[in-house]
């Protein structure tokens, strides 16, 4: 172990970030204007505000602004688990026999077991700042709603949580903190909305999936008097909330010196990597800093690797804003099989762009590769890593060995964002050998690409 670099590195609370940073601001090239279904005209800040908190739908349309300061109420609530630490997994370098320095941001040290209370929090700040009495979401694995129901009880506000019925059924302790903390959770789709209704009707027996669990929040948010709708991931704005991750990242880093070689995070929506990678992406913006960027996804849910750039919407029932983004169609729904997380058809409109310009890569890899890490991580690393953060620890695992063939002492730091512990069907289904890797077919991608929107941009 070297002498100079602890185990974890700890940011003082007197260091935490003041002001997120939003990636944007640097951009010259922004990410397309979302757009509203109806007239296919760029949204207007009334229009989104009909969806979302006012200051949110400001924050959300605010594409020059470098930086936006943080409440002091959030910061306050951050502080009961920020700074997370910067872990160097000098276990897993020893256990690889690399050359390699592997570092992880570690955001599972909190109840909702996961980056999500960063923004949770302060989408349900803006909401009670609003005088709302509640919100509605949708949430696919769990982290999202129960750093939700966690922030909405803190705030004293109604919260509504549509949950993947696949999710649902096979996480109920994931669904039973959310209930602790107040929150009524509906499996999706559901009987109770109209979209719901609909989407039963069109695909029997579906298992669901965040498109349509999207659709029935946003409905209930909107046929609900004094509620709006709060997302988890995807939305600028959301990407602004979890730059706390990258900021903090950042400071860590140059605490002891350290440059970043390589960035690698997880991509289901884009809030966690997008969260990790705007600082530096910013610096390679601006022409100060070189760094490889790589987004891990699903290989049975490839928006990046295998879809298509153009505008879409943001939902299976077709009621959200249109979002220019990487993706497989807004009816696509991920094999029932797949238990990685990471369910989301698009793509954060923001990373989306940032790979278009060349300033990130992707890969996707097959779920059976990723429990494989996961369990070698947890073996040596002493955390069970959530589903999803485990695709990232593939790729760093992979990028370590190459180092091990290379020789070189690349400085390789990714995103853990969260616990698995509430993840324990899968767990079991590979431990039991019972978990097969699905790739959907070249077909199967074309029939959701055809029906995609015709929107020119």
């Amino acid at each position: 172990m070297s002498n100079n670099i602890p185990y974890k590195i700890y940011l003082e609370e007197s260091e935490m970030p003041k002001a997120w940073y939003n990636v944007r601001g640097d951009m010259k090239k922004k990410p397309a204007p979302i757009l509203n279904p109806a007239t296919l005209k760029p949204v207007t800040l009334d229009d989104l505000s009909g969806i979302f908190c006012r200051e949110l739908a400001e924050q959300e349309l605010d594409d020059t602004s470098r930086f936006i300061d943080i409440p002091e109420e959030i910061r306050n609530f951050y502080r009961m688990y920020r700074p997370s630490p910067l872990v160097r997994a000098y276990c897993l370098e020893e256990k690889l026999q690399t050359p390699a320095h592997i570092y992880y941001k570690f955001e599972g040290n909190n109840t909702s077991g996961s980056h999500k209370l960063n923004s949770a929090i302060a989408q349900a700040y803006y909401a009670k700042k609003q005088g709302l009495k509640g919100v509605t979401t949708e949430t696919g694995a769990g982290q999202w709603g129960t750093a939700l129901s966690m922030a909405c009880s803190y705030f004293d506000l109604d919260c509504q949580v549509y949950m993947v019925k696949v999710s649902y059924e096979q996480k109920p302790f994931r669904r039973e903190v959310m209930r602790t903390y107040g929150a009524k959770v509906t499996p999706s789709p559901s009987m109770e909305t109209e979209v719901g209704r609909r989407i039963n009707a069109e695909f029997p027996g579906t298992t669901g999936s965040l498109g349509c669990a999207i659709s029935e929040a946003v409905e209930a948010a909107t046929s609900q008097e004094g509620y709006r709708y709060v997302l988890g991931s995807v939305l600028s704005q959301v990407l602004l909330h979890q730059s706390v991750i990258g900021l903090e990242t950042k400071a860590a880093l140059d605490k002891y010196g350290i440059k970043a070689d390589m960035i690698i995070g997880c991509a289901g929506g884009g809030s966690n990597l997008g969260g990790l990678i705007s600082p530096f992406a910013g610096e390679i913006l601006r022409g100060e800093n070189q760094y490889e960027i790589i987004a891990v996804e699903p290989a049975s849910c490839p928006s990046l690797t295998r879809g298509k750039y153009a505008y879409d919407f943001c939902d299976t029932g077709k009621v959200c804003p249109l979002q220019k983004m990487y993706t497989l169609g807004s009816g696509f729904i991920p094999s029932a099989n797949h238990a990685g997380g990471l369910r989301y058809h698009g793509m954060s409109g923001v990373v989306s762009e940032l790979y278009d310009q060349g300033i990130m890569t992707a890969r996707s890899v097959e779920q059976t590769s990723v429990f494989e890490a996961a369990e070698m991580f947890a073996r040596v690393e002493g955390i069970l890593p959530a589903p999803e953060s485990s695709h990232a620890i593939r790729v760093a695992i992979d990028e370590a060995l190459k180092c091990k063939e290379t020789g070189e002492e690349k400085n390789i730091v990714f995103g853990l964002t969260g616990t698995g512990y509430f993840d324990m069907v899968a767990y079991q289904k590979y431990n039991d050998g019972e978990m097969s890797d699905y790739v959907p077919t070249d077909a199967e991608l074309q029939k959701s690409f055809d029906s995609l929107p015709k929107v020119e941009g």
